[in-house]
């Protein structure tokens, strides 16, 4: 922890709701010595204050001791999450394809098999496979690609 950051930290978030250390000492009970104390980074405050001081300032306890807000942190989420949405979508484009090649080779395999009523039933299974999954492809990469 760097004490320094910390008070200056507090300091601008003091300043940001306009109060004065001595209004901010009377809300937590200590002394307006003590408040400068701490955002000269010559001490911490107390592990009994912390809530309070960062009800106080609004902030949490987390960028209280970072020193800093957290809304790059809220950034780099948002960031996150969209690319975890595009993977998703690439992912979904790519599997309809391989559907859909697989479909033309079901669709391949199905013309191999004729003569006994064995062989045209499994090249009917074949045709309706390969036209499903053409089907399921074409849906599933059409709809990745328009939410893009």
């Amino acid at each position: 922890m760097n004490q320094i950051k910390i008070g200056k930290y507090i300091q601008l978030k003091r300043k940001e709701k306009n109060i004065t250390q001595e209004q901010l000492s009377e809300t937590l009970g200590v002394s307006n010595k003590t408040i400068s104390k701490w955002e000269c980074g010559k001490s911490l405050p107390d592990y009994s204050l912390v809530e309070i001081l960062c009800d106080t300032l609004e902030v949490t306890t987390s960028e209280l001791f970072n020193g800093e807000d957290s809304g790059s942190d809220k950034k780099a989420m948002i960031e996150m999450l969209e690319k975890i949405q595009n993977l998703e979508n690439q992912k979904n484009i790519m599997f309809g394809i391989l559907l859909i090649i697989l479909g033309i080779a079901c669709l391949c395999l199905s013309q191999l098999f004729s003569g006994s009523n064995f062989k045209e039933f499994i090249s009917g299974v074949l045709l309706g496979l390969s036209v499903g999954e053409m089907l399921v492809g074409i849906f599933i990469t059409a709809s990745s690609i328009t939410k893009q």
